[in-house]
């Protein structure tokens, strides 16, 4: 298969300093394109620039529950490279644990303000700048499994990545009309240091948990399986999949968990 899928391309990656962020940037840079790290982890950041190269990657400071900060990063890239053609708003926060009966409305608001919130911001600001620039661009949203049913994962969390699939398409019904595709994955299980650090679980636990629940077996999910889904839906392959949620979960959430006998 050709590594160029994405030359000439430029992508801005959110949460990209560690996790499935880290895993697509690589990807994406493999395949040709030129990648903006934005994260809050610096030096996780910088690093992950270093294992890509200066002259493929820079890296950017963004929390995106900063509208402007968010803004920031967008004129950052657009100024450095001269152009955005694919944006994968990935940053995100599990948020509080609890039961809905012990739920602190201030942590759902946390939650909302970097799932969503940070979700709308990319959106507006990466959209404004692709119909501006009349770019037929490419715009990628991380949601979840806990977007397609009910007590896979905490509430807030839940019910922010439902928001996301909202959002994702509303904005490919508008945006589609510039040309620009948006779309939305939905991982299952994934031992990145996000949930291994929220459930202190070591990966080889997370990846056990995951494989059990799926349907599909004798595999286990990467952080590199979500990122080739994210690049075929930044690549030409998916040149007319726009407001699709892409769930990639090994058939846990479309079938019963309990074989017929």
């Amino acid at each position: 298969m050709s590594k160029s899928r994405l030359e000439g391309k430029v992508a801005l990656i959110t949460g990209a300093a560690s996790g499935i962020g880290e895993e697509t940037a690589k990807l994406f840079a493999i395949n040709g394109a030129i990648v903006v790290i934005a994260d809050i982890q610096d030096e996780l950041g910088q690093q992950v620039v270093k294992s890509i190269g200066t002259n493929r990657a820079s890296y950017f400071h963004c929390d995106v529950k900063d509208e402007k900060q968010v803004e920031d990063t967008i004129n950052f890239t657009l100024q450095k490279y001269g152009s955005l053609d694919i944006l994968f708003s990935n940053a995100g926060i599990i948020g509080p644990l609890t039961s809905i009966l012990d739920l602190d409305l201030a942590q759902l608001d946390t939650t909302f303000a970097t799932n969503v919130r940070g979700v709308a911001a990319t959106l507006k600001h990466a959209g404004r700048a692709m119909v501006s620039r009349k770019i037929r661009g490419s715009i990628i949203c991380t949601a979840s499994v806990s977007a397609c049913l009910g007590g896979v994962g905490p509430n807030a969390y839940t019910a922010s990545k439902h928001a996301v699939v909202g959002l994702v398409r509303a904005a490919s019904s508008e945006l589609g009309g510039y040309g620009i595709r948006v779309n939305c994955i939905s991982p299952f299980g994934v031992a990145t240091p996000l949930p291994c650090n929220a459930y202190n679980l070591d990966p080889s636990e997370l990846e056990a948990n995951s494989c059990a629940l799926a349907h599909l077996k004798g595999i286990v999910l990467k952080a590199k399986h979500i990122a080739e889904a994210a690049l075929f839906f930044a690549s030409d392959e998916s040149a007319f999949i726009n407001g699709h949620n892409l769930v990639v979960d090994g058939g846990f959430t479309v079938s019963s968990q309990t074989p017929p006998t």
